[in-house]
Protein backbone atom coordinates (compact mmCIF):
# COMPACT_ATOMS: atom_id res chain seq x y z
CA UNK A 1 0.00 0.00 0.00
CA UNK A 2 1.08 3.39 -1.00
CA UNK A 3 1.82 6.00 2.10
CA UNK A 4 -0.93 8.01 -0.10
CA UNK A 5 -3.10 5.13 -1.07
CA UNK A 6 -5.73 5.00 2.06
CA UNK A 7 -8.44 5.98 -1.01
CA UNK A 8 -7.67 3.77 -3.24
CA UNK A 9 -9.01 0.19 -4.00
CA UNK A 10 -6.17 -1.34 -5.50
CA UNK A 11 -2.36 -0.60 -6.02
CA UNK A 12 -1.43 1.28 -9.19
CA UNK A 13 -0.07 -0.43 -12.35
CA UNK A 14 3.24 -1.43 -12.62
CA UNK A 15 3.87 0.86 -15.59
CA UNK A 16 2.16 4.00 -14.05
CA UNK A 17 4.63 3.18 -11.35
CA UNK A 18 8.07 2.97 -13.50
CA UNK A 19 6.34 6.14 -15.76
CA UNK A 20 5.97 8.42 -12.72
CA UNK A 21 8.58 7.60 -10.41
CA UNK A 22 11.69 10.29 -9.88
CA UNK A 23 13.24 8.69 -7.86
CA UNK A 24 16.18 7.26 -10.50
CA UNK A 25 17.10 11.09 -10.60
CA UNK A 26 15.67 12.93 -7.35
CA UNK A 27 18.01 10.49 -5.15
CA UNK A 28 20.25 13.36 -5.70
CA UNK A 29 18.38 15.03 -2.88
CA UNK A 30 18.85 12.90 -0.30
CA UNK A 31 20.90 14.44 1.95
CA UNK A 32 18.88 17.57 1.10
CA UNK A 33 15.38 16.04 1.93
CA UNK A 34 16.85 14.92 5.34
CA UNK A 35 18.82 17.96 6.67
CA UNK A 36 14.86 19.70 5.91
CA UNK A 37 13.08 16.96 8.17
CA UNK A 38 15.38 17.06 10.78
CA UNK A 39 14.64 21.05 10.64
CA UNK A 40 10.94 20.12 10.65
CA UNK A 41 11.25 17.63 13.16
CA UNK A 42 12.46 20.01 15.44
CA UNK A 43 10.02 22.66 15.00
CA UNK A 44 7.24 20.25 15.60
CA UNK A 45 8.66 19.67 18.73
CA UNK A 46 9.29 23.40 19.58
CA UNK A 47 5.73 23.93 18.45
CA UNK A 48 4.38 21.12 21.00
CA UNK A 49 3.00 19.20 17.88
CA UNK A 50 4.35 16.41 18.34
CA UNK A 51 6.30 14.83 22.05
CA UNK A 52 10.20 15.44 22.68
CA UNK A 53 10.40 11.19 22.81
CA UNK A 54 8.83 11.10 19.24
CA UNK A 55 11.21 14.25 17.89
CA UNK A 56 14.29 12.68 19.58
CA UNK A 57 13.07 9.19 18.08
CA UNK A 58 12.68 10.80 14.62
CA UNK A 59 16.07 12.49 14.65
CA UNK A 60 17.99 9.51 15.02
CA UNK A 61 16.19 7.52 12.82
CA UNK A 62 16.49 10.49 9.74
CA UNK A 63 20.28 10.47 10.84
CA UNK A 64 20.84 6.71 10.42
CA UNK A 65 18.96 6.97 7.04
CA UNK A 66 21.02 9.65 5.78
CA UNK A 67 24.26 7.35 7.05
CA UNK A 68 22.72 4.27 5.17
CA UNK A 69 21.71 5.88 1.84
CA UNK A 70 25.41 7.92 1.80
CA UNK A 71 27.01 4.38 2.04
CA UNK A 72 24.85 3.03 -0.39
CA UNK A 73 22.92 0.60 2.64
CA UNK A 74 19.22 1.69 1.84
CA UNK A 75 16.89 0.25 -0.97
CA UNK A 76 15.45 3.41 -2.94
CA UNK A 77 12.30 1.85 -4.52
CA UNK A 78 10.27 2.76 -7.32
CA UNK A 79 7.55 1.64 -5.92
CA UNK A 80 7.83 4.72 -3.14
CA UNK A 81 8.20 7.09 -6.34
CA UNK A 82 10.07 9.31 -4.91
CA UNK A 83 13.10 10.51 -2.47
CA UNK A 84 10.36 11.61 0.16
CA UNK A 85 8.39 8.94 0.23
CA UNK A 86 11.50 6.67 0.00
CA UNK A 87 13.07 8.44 3.39
CA UNK A 88 9.79 8.46 4.96
CA UNK A 89 9.60 4.52 4.20
CA UNK A 90 13.01 3.84 5.33
CA UNK A 91 12.49 6.15 8.47
CA UNK A 92 9.42 3.96 9.49
CA UNK A 93 11.64 0.83 8.98
CA UNK A 94 13.90 2.32 11.42
CA UNK A 95 12.03 3.68 13.87
CA UNK A 96 8.42 2.13 13.79
CA UNK A 97 4.89 4.17 13.14
CA UNK A 98 6.15 7.08 14.93
CA UNK A 99 8.29 7.75 11.88
CA UNK A 100 4.74 8.66 10.53
CA UNK A 101 4.20 11.97 12.63
CA UNK A 102 6.93 13.72 10.34
CA UNK A 103 5.14 14.54 7.55
CA UNK A 104 2.63 16.66 10.13
CA UNK A 105 2.04 19.46 8.73
CA UNK A 106 3.45 19.54 5.75
CA UNK A 107 3.31 18.28 2.54
CA UNK A 108 5.19 16.48 -0.77
CA UNK A 109 4.67 19.86 -2.83
CA UNK A 110 6.53 22.09 0.02
CA UNK A 111 9.35 19.36 0.82
CA UNK A 112 10.09 19.25 -2.80
CA UNK A 113 10.58 23.04 -3.33
CA UNK A 114 12.69 23.38 -0.20
CA UNK A 115 14.98 20.18 -1.22
CA UNK A 116 15.59 22.34 -4.43
CA UNK A 117 16.44 25.25 -3.28
CA UNK A 118 18.53 23.80 -0.65
CA UNK A 119 20.54 21.87 -3.60
CA UNK A 120 20.73 24.70 -5.77
CA UNK A 121 22.23 27.34 -2.78
CA UNK A 122 25.08 24.59 -2.77
CA UNK A 123 25.52 24.53 -6.52
CA UNK A 124 25.48 27.94 -7.03
CA UNK A 125 28.55 28.22 -3.92
CA UNK A 126 30.46 25.74 -6.12
CA UNK A 127 29.90 27.22 -9.70
CA UNK A 128 30.67 30.40 -8.03
CA UNK A 129 33.61 29.40 -6.71
CA UNK A 130 34.63 27.73 -9.60
CA UNK A 131 34.24 30.81 -12.37
CA UNK A 132 36.56 32.59 -10.22
CA UNK A 133 38.82 30.19 -10.51
CA UNK A 134 38.60 30.45 -14.15
CA UNK A 135 39.14 34.45 -14.00
CA UNK A 136 42.34 34.15 -12.12
CA UNK A 137 43.51 31.84 -14.88
CA UNK A 138 42.71 34.27 -17.26
CA UNK A 139 44.08 36.87 -15.30
CA UNK A 140 47.49 34.86 -14.74
CA UNK A 141 47.85 34.72 -17.91
CA UNK A 142 47.03 38.40 -18.98
CA UNK A 143 49.87 39.54 -16.12
CA UNK A 144 52.50 36.68 -17.72
CA UNK A 145 51.64 38.38 -20.99
CA UNK A 146 51.36 42.07 -20.88
CA UNK A 147 53.44 43.26 -23.49
CA UNK A 148 52.48 40.42 -26.41
CA UNK A 149 50.37 41.87 -28.75
CA UNK A 150 48.23 40.18 -31.43
CA UNK A 151 45.49 41.46 -33.74
CA UNK A 152 41.87 42.32 -33.09
CA UNK A 153 39.24 41.05 -34.46
CA UNK A 154 35.82 42.53 -35.76
CA UNK A 155 33.65 40.66 -38.27
CA UNK A 156 36.62 38.17 -37.93
CA UNK A 157 38.72 40.23 -40.13
CA UNK A 158 41.74 41.77 -38.85
CA UNK A 159 40.81 45.19 -37.09
CA UNK A 160 43.18 46.67 -34.92
CA UNK A 161 46.08 45.10 -32.00
CA UNK A 162 45.45 44.83 -29.04
CA UNK A 163 47.41 43.47 -25.85
CA UNK A 164 46.74 39.97 -25.54
CA UNK A 165 46.70 40.96 -22.06
CA UNK A 166 43.67 42.73 -22.94
CA UNK A 167 42.10 40.21 -24.47
CA UNK A 168 42.20 38.09 -21.80
CA UNK A 169 40.86 40.34 -19.15
CA UNK A 170 37.80 40.82 -21.66
CA UNK A 171 37.13 37.67 -20.42
CA UNK A 172 37.61 38.65 -16.53
CA UNK A 173 34.69 41.12 -16.33
CA UNK A 174 32.67 38.91 -18.69
CA UNK A 175 32.79 36.18 -16.14
CA UNK A 176 32.22 38.63 -13.45
CA UNK A 177 28.84 39.49 -14.47
CA UNK A 178 27.97 35.97 -14.82
CA UNK A 179 29.63 35.94 -11.30
CA UNK A 180 27.69 38.70 -10.15
CA UNK A 181 24.47 37.01 -11.28
CA UNK A 182 24.68 33.93 -9.48
CA UNK A 183 25.11 35.64 -6.11
CA UNK A 184 22.23 37.99 -6.79
CA UNK A 185 19.98 35.17 -7.42
CA UNK A 186 20.68 33.61 -4.22
CA UNK A 187 18.53 36.12 -2.55
CA UNK A 188 15.90 35.00 -4.44
CA UNK A 189 16.67 30.96 -3.91
CA UNK A 190 17.70 31.42 -0.37
CA UNK A 191 13.41 31.63 1.00
CA UNK A 192 11.84 28.81 2.46
CA UNK A 193 8.72 27.10 1.62
CA UNK A 194 8.25 24.64 4.26
CA UNK A 195 4.78 25.18 5.74
CA UNK A 196 3.16 26.17 2.67
CA UNK A 197 1.55 22.74 2.71
CA UNK A 198 -0.18 21.65 -0.33
CA UNK A 199 -0.56 24.99 -1.87
CA UNK A 200 -2.72 26.48 1.50
CA UNK A 201 -0.31 26.04 4.22
CA UNK A 202 -1.49 23.91 7.72
CA UNK A 203 -4.23 23.90 10.49
CA UNK A 204 -1.06 22.95 12.73
CA UNK A 205 0.20 25.82 14.42
CA UNK A 206 3.92 25.55 13.06
CA UNK A 207 6.48 28.12 12.84
CA UNK A 208 8.19 28.26 9.47
CA UNK A 209 10.40 31.21 10.54
CA UNK A 210 12.07 28.76 12.77
CA UNK A 211 12.40 26.12 9.97
CA UNK A 212 13.78 28.74 7.68
CA UNK A 213 16.53 30.05 10.35
CA UNK A 214 17.26 26.58 11.17
CA UNK A 215 18.27 25.76 7.73
CA UNK A 216 20.05 29.08 6.86
CA UNK A 217 17.62 30.61 4.65
CA UNK A 218 16.81 34.66 4.93
CA UNK A 219 13.05 34.33 5.19
CA UNK A 220 10.19 32.59 4.02
CA UNK A 221 8.39 32.71 1.13
CA UNK A 222 5.25 34.75 1.64
CA UNK A 223 2.51 33.46 -0.08
CA UNK A 224 1.72 29.72 0.08
CA UNK A 225 0.46 29.09 -3.37
CA UNK A 226 3.27 30.73 -4.81
CA UNK A 227 5.51 28.92 -2.43
CA UNK A 228 4.86 25.50 -4.13
CA UNK A 229 4.30 26.76 -7.07
CA UNK A 230 7.45 28.73 -7.97
CA UNK A 231 10.43 27.56 -10.42
CA UNK A 232 11.03 30.85 -11.20
CA UNK A 233 14.73 30.27 -9.25
CA UNK A 234 15.44 27.66 -11.55
CA UNK A 235 14.80 29.23 -14.87
CA UNK A 236 17.13 31.86 -13.34
CA UNK A 237 19.70 29.39 -12.81
CA UNK A 238 19.14 27.72 -16.07
CA UNK A 239 18.98 31.56 -17.75
CA UNK A 240 22.36 32.37 -15.53
CA UNK A 241 23.75 29.01 -16.58
CA UNK A 242 23.17 29.51 -20.33
CA UNK A 243 24.93 32.79 -20.45
CA UNK A 244 27.88 31.41 -18.58
CA UNK A 245 27.55 28.44 -21.23
CA UNK A 246 27.91 30.91 -23.89
CA UNK A 247 30.56 33.04 -22.54
CA UNK A 248 33.04 29.90 -22.17
CA UNK A 249 32.03 28.76 -25.70
CA UNK A 250 33.31 32.33 -27.43
CA UNK A 251 36.10 31.60 -25.90
CA UNK A 252 36.35 27.96 -26.82
CA UNK A 253 35.93 29.19 -30.14
CA UNK A 254 38.88 31.87 -30.13
CA UNK A 255 41.10 28.32 -28.46
CA UNK A 256 40.02 26.48 -31.15
CA UNK A 257 41.06 29.15 -33.55
CA UNK A 258 43.53 29.93 -32.20
CA UNK A 259 45.45 26.49 -32.02
CA UNK A 260 45.53 25.64 -35.52
CA UNK A 261 48.19 25.80 -37.74
CA UNK A 262 46.65 28.58 -39.40
CA UNK A 263 46.34 31.10 -36.94
CA UNK A 264 49.30 28.97 -34.56
CA UNK A 265 49.08 31.68 -31.74
CA UNK A 266 48.49 29.15 -28.69
CA UNK A 267 49.40 25.54 -27.96
CA UNK A 268 47.03 23.73 -25.24
CA UNK A 269 48.72 21.21 -23.27
CA UNK A 270 48.67 17.81 -23.70
CA UNK A 271 47.10 16.93 -20.57
CA UNK A 272 44.00 19.10 -21.94
CA UNK A 273 44.01 17.80 -26.43
CA UNK A 274 43.99 14.68 -27.89
CA UNK A 275 45.03 12.92 -30.32
CA UNK A 276 43.29 11.47 -33.76
CA UNK A 277 42.82 7.35 -33.62
CA UNK A 278 44.10 7.50 -37.68
CA UNK A 279 46.00 10.22 -38.24
CA UNK A 280 49.48 10.13 -36.07
CA UNK A 281 50.32 13.90 -36.28
CA UNK A 282 46.84 15.32 -34.87
CA UNK A 283 47.00 17.39 -31.97
CA UNK A 284 42.90 18.21 -30.90
CA UNK A 285 41.37 20.69 -28.74
CA UNK A 286 38.82 18.41 -27.84
CA UNK A 287 37.63 19.97 -24.09
CA UNK A 288 37.61 23.14 -26.05
CA UNK A 289 35.05 21.33 -28.84
CA UNK A 290 33.37 19.53 -25.73
CA UNK A 291 32.64 22.87 -23.73
CA UNK A 292 31.73 24.89 -26.97
CA UNK A 293 29.06 22.15 -27.95
CA UNK A 294 27.85 21.24 -24.37
CA UNK A 295 26.16 25.23 -24.36
CA UNK A 296 23.57 24.03 -26.77
CA UNK A 297 22.42 21.14 -24.09
CA UNK A 298 22.20 23.93 -21.32
CA UNK A 299 20.04 26.23 -24.01
CA UNK A 300 17.99 23.25 -24.31
CA UNK A 301 17.14 22.40 -20.55
CA UNK A 302 15.98 26.27 -20.36
CA UNK A 303 13.87 26.29 -22.94
CA UNK A 304 12.55 23.42 -21.58
CA UNK A 305 11.63 24.96 -18.11
CA UNK A 306 10.38 27.67 -19.59
CA UNK A 307 8.13 25.20 -21.76
CA UNK A 308 6.90 23.47 -19.26
CA UNK A 309 5.89 26.10 -16.84
CA UNK A 310 4.75 28.65 -19.67
CA UNK A 311 0.91 26.74 -18.82
CA UNK A 312 0.42 25.74 -15.94
CA UNK A 313 -1.89 26.74 -13.65
CA UNK A 314 -1.60 27.38 -9.96
CA UNK A 315 -0.81 25.15 -7.64
CA UNK A 316 1.35 22.31 -8.14
CA UNK A 317 0.89 20.54 -10.88
CA UNK A 318 3.15 16.81 -11.56
CA UNK A 319 4.56 18.22 -14.84
CA UNK A 320 6.68 20.10 -12.61
CA UNK A 321 8.30 17.14 -11.82
CA UNK A 322 10.41 17.79 -14.91
CA UNK A 323 11.99 20.82 -13.44
CA UNK A 324 15.03 18.38 -11.74
CA UNK A 325 16.43 16.57 -14.19
CA UNK A 326 17.39 19.91 -16.45
CA UNK A 327 18.79 21.58 -13.20
CA UNK A 328 20.88 18.59 -12.59
CA UNK A 329 22.41 18.27 -15.90
CA UNK A 330 22.94 21.84 -15.88
CA UNK A 331 24.73 21.76 -12.32
CA UNK A 332 26.81 18.80 -13.38
CA UNK A 333 27.95 19.94 -17.00
CA UNK A 334 28.56 23.47 -15.69
CA UNK A 335 30.93 21.91 -12.91
CA UNK A 336 32.62 19.79 -14.82
CA UNK A 337 33.39 22.21 -17.88
CA UNK A 338 34.64 25.19 -15.06
CA UNK A 339 36.71 22.52 -13.24
CA UNK A 340 38.32 21.83 -16.98
CA UNK A 341 38.71 25.50 -17.86
CA UNK A 342 41.13 26.59 -14.95
CA UNK A 343 43.86 24.41 -15.77
CA UNK A 344 43.53 24.61 -19.47
CA UNK A 345 44.09 28.51 -19.51
CA UNK A 346 46.77 28.58 -16.59
CA UNK A 347 48.49 25.90 -18.88
CA UNK A 348 48.36 26.74 -22.30
CA UNK A 349 51.38 28.30 -24.62
CA UNK A 350 50.86 31.38 -25.81
CA UNK A 351 53.66 32.22 -28.97
CA UNK A 352 54.08 35.71 -28.28
CA UNK A 353 56.77 36.07 -31.21
CA UNK A 354 53.32 34.39 -34.24
CA UNK A 355 51.02 36.84 -32.61
CA UNK A 356 53.87 39.91 -33.22
CA UNK A 357 54.27 38.43 -36.97
CA UNK A 358 50.41 37.97 -37.36
CA UNK A 359 50.07 41.98 -35.99
CA UNK A 360 53.06 43.35 -38.25
CA UNK A 361 51.75 41.94 -41.81
CA UNK A 362 48.16 43.52 -42.01
CA UNK A 363 46.65 46.50 -42.03
CA UNK A 364 45.60 47.06 -38.41
CA UNK A 365 47.67 49.50 -37.78
CA UNK A 366 45.05 51.80 -40.78
CA UNK A 367 42.89 53.58 -38.56
CA UNK A 368 45.92 55.23 -36.30
CA UNK A 369 47.23 56.89 -40.40
CA UNK A 370 43.84 58.17 -40.22
CA UNK A 371 44.07 59.14 -37.10
CA UNK A 372 47.51 61.13 -37.89
CA UNK A 373 46.47 63.31 -40.83
CA UNK A 374 43.70 64.19 -38.97
CA UNK A 375 46.48 65.42 -36.07
CA UNK A 376 47.22 67.08 -39.05
CA UNK A 377 44.46 68.76 -39.94
CA UNK A 378 42.92 66.44 -42.52
CA UNK A 379 38.95 66.38 -41.83
CA UNK A 380 38.80 62.11 -40.81
CA UNK A 381 36.50 61.89 -43.80
CA UNK A 382 39.02 62.58 -46.27
CA UNK A 383 42.05 60.47 -44.10
CA UNK A 384 39.74 58.18 -44.23
CA UNK A 385 39.45 57.85 -48.23
CA UNK A 386 43.26 58.76 -48.62
CA UNK A 387 44.44 56.46 -46.27
CA UNK A 388 42.73 53.68 -48.22
CA UNK A 389 44.39 54.66 -51.02
CA UNK A 390 47.22 54.07 -49.51
CA UNK A 391 46.20 50.39 -48.23
CA UNK A 392 44.94 49.59 -51.84
CA UNK A 393 48.62 50.85 -53.09
CA UNK A 394 50.15 48.42 -50.40
CA UNK A 395 48.00 45.64 -51.55
CA UNK A 396 49.33 46.33 -55.28
CA UNK A 397 52.75 46.30 -54.44
CA UNK A 398 52.54 43.43 -52.38
CA UNK A 399 53.28 45.50 -49.08
CA UNK A 400 52.41 46.53 -45.61
CA UNK A 401 52.21 50.03 -44.45
CA UNK A 402 55.38 50.27 -42.70
CA UNK A 403 57.05 48.70 -46.01
CA UNK A 404 56.38 52.67 -47.52
CA UNK A 405 59.07 54.61 -48.30
CA UNK A 406 58.27 58.18 -46.95
CA UNK A 407 58.58 59.17 -51.14
CA UNK A 408 55.26 56.79 -51.79
CA UNK A 409 53.50 58.19 -48.57
CA UNK A 410 53.72 61.50 -49.78
CA UNK A 411 52.21 60.73 -53.42
CA UNK A 412 49.05 60.74 -51.08
CA UNK A 413 49.49 62.88 -48.72
CA UNK A 414 52.56 65.42 -48.48
CA UNK A 415 51.28 66.13 -44.37
CA UNK A 416 52.88 62.42 -43.64
CA UNK A 417 56.62 62.81 -42.00
CA UNK A 418 59.14 60.40 -40.93
CA UNK A 419 57.53 60.20 -37.56
CA UNK A 420 54.52 58.20 -39.15
CA UNK A 421 56.62 54.68 -38.79
CA UNK A 422 57.07 55.47 -35.04
CA UNK A 423 53.39 55.89 -34.87
CA UNK A 424 52.34 52.96 -36.96
CA UNK A 425 54.40 50.38 -34.77
CA UNK A 426 52.48 47.72 -33.26
CA UNK A 427 53.25 48.97 -29.88
CA UNK A 428 52.57 52.59 -30.55
CA UNK A 429 49.14 51.59 -32.17
CA UNK A 430 48.21 49.68 -28.98
CA UNK A 431 49.53 52.10 -26.43
CA UNK A 432 47.66 55.27 -28.59
CA UNK A 433 44.61 53.89 -26.85
CA UNK A 434 45.31 55.33 -23.96
CA UNK A 435 41.86 55.73 -22.73
CA UNK A 436 39.60 54.39 -19.46
CA UNK A 437 38.90 50.64 -20.54
CA UNK A 438 41.40 50.77 -23.73
CA UNK A 439 44.36 48.67 -24.90
CA UNK A 440 47.26 50.48 -23.73
CA UNK A 441 49.47 48.97 -21.44
CA UNK A 442 48.97 51.56 -19.05
CA UNK A 443 45.00 51.48 -18.85
CA UNK A 444 45.87 47.27 -18.72
CA UNK A 445 47.11 47.88 -15.60
CA UNK A 446 44.41 49.65 -14.06
CA UNK A 447 42.59 46.78 -15.20
CA UNK A 448 44.29 44.42 -13.63
CA UNK A 449 43.76 46.64 -10.14
CA UNK A 450 40.17 46.38 -10.92
CA UNK A 451 39.73 43.10 -11.03
CA UNK A 452 41.71 42.16 -8.34
CA UNK A 453 39.23 43.94 -6.25
CA UNK A 454 36.72 42.28 -7.41
CA UNK A 455 38.29 38.99 -6.79
CA UNK A 456 38.46 40.23 -3.08
CA UNK A 457 34.87 40.90 -3.07
CA UNK A 458 33.72 37.54 -4.70
CA UNK A 459 35.54 35.92 -2.26
CA UNK A 460 34.07 37.55 0.77
CA UNK A 461 30.75 37.21 -0.30
CA UNK A 462 31.42 33.32 -0.45
CA UNK A 463 32.91 33.66 2.95
CA UNK A 464 30.06 35.27 4.32
CA UNK A 465 27.98 32.99 2.48
CA UNK A 466 29.24 29.65 3.18
CA UNK A 467 28.25 29.17 6.40
CA UNK A 468 25.25 27.14 5.85
CA UNK A 469 25.74 23.96 6.45
CA UNK A 470 24.23 20.44 4.77
CA UNK A 471 24.31 17.01 5.75
CA UNK A 472 26.51 16.50 2.28
CA UNK A 473 28.96 18.76 3.65
CA UNK A 474 29.33 17.54 7.18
Amino acid sequence: MKLWGGRFTKPTNQLVDEYTASIHFDKKLAQYDIEGSLAHAEMLKVCGIISEEDANAITEGLKTVALKIKHGEAELLDEHEDIHMNVEKLLIEEVGPVGGKLHTGRSRNDQVALDMRLYLRDALMEIGNLLIAVQESLYKQAQANLDTVLPGYTHLQRAQPVLFAHHMMAYVFMFQRDVDRLFDSCKRVNKSPLGAGALAGTTFPIDRKFVAEKLHFDSICENSLDAVSDRDFVVEFLSNASLIGMHLSRLCEELVQWSSAEFNFIELDDAFSTGSSMMPQKKNPDIAELVRGKTGRIYGHLIGMLTTLKGLPLAYNKDMQEDKEGMFDTVETLQGALALFAPMIETMDVKSENMYEAVSKDFSNATDFADYLVRKGMPFRESHAVVGQVVLHCIEQDKYLLDLTIEEYQQFSDLVETDIYEVLSPEAVVNARDVAGGTAKVRVEEQFEAAAGLFEKNKEWLYIHAGTPSLNRT
